[in-house]
């Protein structure tokens, strides 16, 4: 269950929010406008208006007597229904001394009720349900899970048992274990660097005892102290059917939604009403100023005001001033701070609405060296002169149609975080309106730079909080912050909103309903199979392939060229060669300086990105179908003609060494730069950091012809496949392929092979631990090299790693996490690259349980692979699972994409998917125990932790294996 889930997306005009394409350096005038140079490439775009017409869901909407409110809307493209629900309920509401309780007992409602016992995942997990999950967050908590259309009933019957027949359920024992369970939650997310920025800006922003002031995650002392009776109440008081909606999302009518809904939820009495909470936007006092220190590269300044949230019509003009700000890739900070001046290797501007509040925000990161002072008057100066002058037409716009196009993406998922459920019904919560979000679209789209400047400035000539986060050890954790009151109190500047829940809403009433049967589980109706679309193919007359499936679904196309690269190509001498040239990808090309490509890609609405992984490098184009053409035609430039201008690769130089720095304070990240190495052997093409950032003595070395050598050597045609997904046909798109890549020549000498010959060391079972001072957790990553390859038919090793640790009802994760509390989620995983696999455990824990943790994982793995092997029970839910849910992974065009591409890359027949239903319902638990016991072995398992040596290291002895302390590797070298 995740706490911190991105705030209201109606708002979040910031979706283009990020650095997703930093640009090229302005030290020198660019020979054109950049904003001319664009049009003159592109040309013009389909209009705004146009696009906002594609966004539309259509929905219905009733109320049953005991206050439910429910809407329901069709979309019959897969044979599944999203189920979201949303209880006007969060942390906002907690009182004090009940810091993170709304969480909590989120966590609660997973853990069984009173006619379904068991694991909520369970059932869900046995039907094929996809996309489940639930959040908190200030102002709500939500549930949801997208299933087969068979298993409605069972999801409705599994949220109402949960809705009305909860408490009968909820022990002790359960309670005390989901304390434990947040507790580490909250220790993983304090542990991140930047974990503790959260807890200041809240408590600086707003005074002590409002609303907003604590965490969502709350404080160690609150989470303790929740009791029985805790739960009982908040339950009581905050989850009846009056406080929550419903929607249903997909394969499904009103007419059937209707009698389905009053069956199930319809006796359920209504709860007490909900009293408004009030939570007036402060202002502070005066200026407030703040320095914390962090394990982080460089130094990061922040700017932090509250404003107003979704009750107020002014957050609207906010949120459009931060993506022009320091949201879109041609944002005004970029250009300034990270292009021209070069003070910055990343900028950010957002605004974090709430439903009554909200912060605007602005951060910037300095490039090494860089004085702070002068980095911190700049971002200033820049801040203030965009609140003097507000922004250009032309930038509204493309803020508008970068946040349409995201708009019109999510419309292809009926459920998830941020399908159309979640959009229907946080509209309807927050608004009244579920169809708020197209209101926003044409309020965006009419709004002018005026307007924006006025609200702009209004808010942001009020006194400023500014953090800066310096690099060093910290002075405090995270323990003690997320309560209520911390502090003096202060006055409460600013005026009371209004409820951020109105109701009731006039609408029909469904009929009253007798209980439902809950004496067993309702069974699963029909459920369809896995239609995959057909694979079409064409070549260019350069030989490039082409491989296209159609999706009408949405006006959108997925493209992808890949190239047969990836990180393992990297030079063994010159590791990171690869990762700095994609990021000089975004940095412009022969006819676009890099703002000039960036203004381009926001008016076509398009996203345009290049990534690699171990085998494959590539680039990914997504794009509006009225589009395509313009679409494609900034791909081919990006790809073929990059400028790879010696000013840009030393912005994007230092960016790279930052990221590497952040690398080695992240403690995920230094235990997987130091495990693959160990694994695979540094001359094996695997045993390089994962991330490919490489090394920072060979990054700053690294000059531009080595940059272009490996661009004309690695992404070449003859070393290309493109595939494509969407609404267009293989005609059509094999055409405007041609005119964009069909005169694009391979080079005169071979194409480069790689060389997976290197030997895999040897191994025996050991721990390497990685002192990492002051670490509340420990992240332990046990791993071994497997003999099978990612091109070996793998279902059956793939299906025995699920039971062990690869779902969220694995052995592992239901041992640390669900029974002994002592981690936030445990797993393991079958990397499956083309050549050699491995077997992956990934244990984050609290620090004084590192030992105990290795030692269960030991006895867990070692009673799998001897005489307990799989259950019964265990090969139902895992068979049932994977074939009822592979209707819904394939919802999206996205998804069939990947599909595609596995298919072809890995050598998979057209079919492959559609051939898996019978595979899995064709195991055995005899196939899965063989399997497991010929290749997850204990004997050389490899545990490297990376936590505190002073905490961790007088536990190992116990474990009686070989301990080897290392101390974790610097920017420098060890």
């Amino acid at each position: 269950m995740k706490f911190k889930l991105a705030t209201v997306s109606l708002a979040a005009l910031a979706l283009a929010a990020g650095t997703a394409a930093q640009a090229r350096t302005v030290a020198e005038p660019a020979a054109a406008d950049p904003a001319a140079a664009a049009a003159a490439v592109i040309g013009e775009p389909a209009p705004v208006a146009e696009l906002i017409e594609s966004v539309s869901i259509p929905y219905e909407q009733f109320q049953l007597d005991n206050g439910l409110t429910v809407i329901v809307h069709e979309d019959r493209k897969a044979p599944v229904v999203g189920v979201s629900v949303w209880y006007g309920v969060g942390s906002k509401h907690e009182p004090e001394g009940k810091t993170g309780f709304a969480h909590l007992f989120e966590h609660l409602m997973f853990n069984g009720s009173e006619n379904a016992p068991g694991d909520f995942f369970e059932p869900l997990q046995q039907v094929g349900a996809t996309d489940f999950n639930g959040t908190t967050w200030f102002d709500r908590t939500n549930y949801f899970q997208t299933v087969p259309t068979g298993a409605l009933d069972l999801a409705l019957m599994l949220e109402s048992d949960r809705m009305g027949h909860l408490l009968g359920a909820v022990t002790q024992e359960k309670l005390d274990n989901q304390i434990g369970v947040v507790q580490n939650e909250k220790r993983q997310g304090d542990n991140q660097p930047y974990g503790l920025v959260q807890y200041e800006q809240l408590e600086n922003l707003y005074p002590s005892g409002h609303p907003y002031h604590h965490s969502t995650i709350g404080s160690m002392e609150d989470l303790s102290s929740a009791t029985l009776e805790d739960v009982r109440k908040w339950f009581r008081d905050h989850y009846g059917p009056n406080n929550a909606i419903l929607v249903l999302a997909g394969d499904i009518d009103t007419a059937t939604a209707r009698e389905k809904v009053t069956k199930w939820f319809g006796a359920i009495p209504a709860g007490p009403a909900i009293e408004p909470v009030e939570a007036p936007v402060p202002t502070l006092a005066e200026p407030k100023a703040k320095t914390i220190y962090d394990r982080i590269a460089s130094p990061r300044l922040y700017r932090t005001w509250a404003v107003p949230g979704l009750d107020n019509p002014d957050y609207l003009p906010l949120s459009m001033g931060a993506t022009v700000l320091g949201g879109l890739a041609s944002s005004r900070l970029d250009n300034v701070l990270v292009r021209e001046k070069q003070l910055a290797v990343r900028v950010v501007a957002s605004a974090q609405i709430f439903a009554q509040a909200g912060q605007f925000m602005v951060y910037a990161d300095a490039r090494p060296g860089v004085d702070q002072d002068e980095l911190a008057a700049a971002l200033d100066a820049e801040i203030a002169r965009f609140i003097a002058e507000g922004p250009t037409a032309d930038e509204l716009q493309r803020a508008t149609t970068t946040y349409a196009a995201g708009e019109i993406r999510g419309l292809e998922q009926v459920g998830g975080f941020n399908g159309k459920a979640p959009t229907l019904a946080q509209g309807l919560l927050y608004s009244g309106n579920p169809a708020e979000y197209r209101e926003v679209l044409q309020a965006a789209a009419a709004m002018t730079p005026e307007r924006v400047r006025e609200v702009t400035a209004r808010w942001l000539s009020r006194p400023v909080f500014a953090l800066t986060v310096e690099p060093g050890d910290r002075q405090e954790g995270g323990e003690h912050r997320g309560g209520f009151f911390t502090g003096a109190e202060a006055g409460s500047g600013g005026l009371a909103g209004p409820a951020f829940y109105s109701g009731p809403f006039a609408m029909q009433a469904a009929a009253a309903a007798a209980e439902a049967d809950r004496s067993s589980l309702p069974e699963v109706g029909e459920l369809k199979p896995l239609d995959f679309p057909d694979i079409e193919r064409a070549t260019l007359s350069n030989g490039m392939e082409v491989f296209f499936a159609r999706r009408d679904a949405v006006p959108t196309v997925s493209v992808r060229v890949n190239f047969d690269a990836g990180y393992s190509a990297d030079p063994k001498d010159r590791l990171g060669t690869q990762s700095l040239m994609l990021s000089l990808l975004d940095e412009g090309t022969r006819r676009l300086d890099s703002t000039a490509l960036a203004i381009a890609r926001e008016r076509l609405g398009a996203s345009l990105y290049a990534s690699a992984d171990a085998d494959t490098t590539s680039v990914g184009l997504d794009a509006l179908a009225p589009n395509l053409a313009p679409s494609l035609e900034l791909m081919a430039e990006y790809i073929r003609h990059p400028a790879f201008d010696p000013q840009e690769l030393e912005r994007v130089r230092a960016r790279q060494l930052t990221r590497i720095q952040n690398e080695l304070n992240n403690p995920g990240a230094i235990a997987q730069r130091a495990l693959a190495p160990i694994l695979f052997g540094e001359r094996h093409p695997y045993g390089i950091p994962p991330s490919g950032t490489g090394h920072a003595e060979v990054i700053e070395t690294l000059t531009v012809d080595e940059i272009r050598d490996f661009h004309r050597t690695w992404l070449r045609p003859d070393k290309a496949r493109v595939f494509v997904v969407g609404d267009t046909t293989l005609g059509e798109v094999t055409r405007l392929l041609e005119a964009s890549f069909g005169d694009w020549q391979a080079p005169a000498e071979p194409a480069p092979e790689k060389n997976f010959d290197a030997p895999i060391p040897q191994q025996e079972s050991r721990v390497i631990l990685i002192d990492r001072p002051n670490s509340p957790q420990s992240v332990i990553l046990a791993g071994r090299v497997l003999e099978q390859k990612g091109t070996d038919d793998l279902v059956v090793l793939g299906a025995a790693n699920e039971v062990f640790g690869g779902s969220f009802l694995s052995r592992i994760n239901m041992n640390l996490r669900e029974t002994k509390g002592w981690s936030y989620g445990v797993r393991s995983l079958l990397q499956q690259p083309l050549d050699r696999s491995s077997f992956l455990i990934y244990a984050p824990v609290q620090a004084d349980r590192t030992a105990d943790s290795i030692a269960e994982l030991r006895k867990d793995l070692s009673a799998y692979t001897d005489d307990q092997g799989v259950t019964a029970a265990e090969l139902t839910r895992l068979v049932n699972g994977n074939v009822r849910e592979l209707p819904g992974r394939f919802e999206t065009s996205r998804a069939v994409l990947g599909g595609m591409v596995n298919i072809v890359t890995y050598g998979r027949p057209d079919d492959y998917y559609e051939t898996l239903a019978e595979k899995y319902a064709g195991l055995t638990a005899p196939q899965l125990d063989e399997q497991a016991r010929a290749a997850f072995l204990g004997e050389d398992l490899v545990f490297v932790v990376v936590g505190d040596a002073s905490v961790v290291e007088p536990q190992l002895e116990a474990v009686g294996l070989p301990v080897e302390v290392r101390r974790a590797e610097t920017a420098e070298g060890e």
